[in-house]
């Protein structure tokens, strides 16, 4: 029994990749379920992988909960299906389609054959994990609620802690004119505010007097 080792990565997000050995003889439910372990995504979801060509044509399908139609059709399920049966190629590849619903498609490849299994690591085992999961917008009782696929990295974060005057204008009205600009306007306000209070002096004085012309 030996152990295949998997690079796996997102065909939209090239920076995110995860790498897994797994047996020979485990499934390739087992392959599935340890992606996802590793990207946080819920497994229980319809997926496919499929067996490809070097340039990623898709070939037999080998399913995990997958639609009437498809098993109608006699599809090939995935825990069903032992690894080592579909391996014909040192560097085998396999399209991977996660979620039909909402889907992400991934690149799989067999990048190393290892002869020895480790009596100390419970496969499949994650080697290495770069890269963060991008997003993915989930369904509650009440809808659908987005979440953004690239969320802001953290080494920003020290912009929000800053008191941060822009001095380009356009800034400062993106961002409600917070800062210096912020307190002239303010005192703008209430110098129009007191014009205004003074125009309205004039037109009482000046109501009162045309009342006693009437008298």
């Amino acid at each position: 029994m030996a152990i295949y080792r998997f690079r796996i990565s997102f065909e939209d997000f090239d920076e995110v990749v995860r790498e897994i050995d797994i047996k020979s003889t485990q499934t390739f439910e087992d392959l599935h379920k340890a992606i996802h372990r590793s990207t946080g995504y819920s497994a229980e979801k319809s997926s496919s992988f499929f067996v490809s060509t070097d340039n990623w044509i898709k070939g037999d399908e080998i399913a995990y909960l997958p639609i009437q139609r498809k098993i109608d059709r006699g599809v090939v399920l995935m825990e069903n299906s032992k690894l080592n049966k579909f391996i014909e190629d040192p560097h085998q590849k396999f399209y991977y389609i996660y979620n039909f619903d909402r889907p992400f498609d991934f690149h799989v490849e067999l990048i190393k054959i290892i002869l020895d299994t480790d009596p100390n690591i419970e496969y499949p085992y994650l080697v290495k994990s770069t890269g963060e999961a991008p997003k993915i917008i989930e369904k509650d009782n009440f809808g659908a609620v987005a979440v953004s696929a690239n969320p802001v990295s953290s080494e920003f974060d020290f912009l929000n802690e800053m008191d941060f005057v822009p001095e380009d204008t356009e800034e400062l009205e993106a961002m409600g004119g917070r800062g210096i600009n912020a307190e002239e306007k303010s005192d703008d306000a209430e110098e129009e505010s007191d014009d205004a209070d003074e125009f309205a002096d004039n037109d009482s004085f000046e109501d009162e007097e045309y009342k006693e012309d009437d008298y």
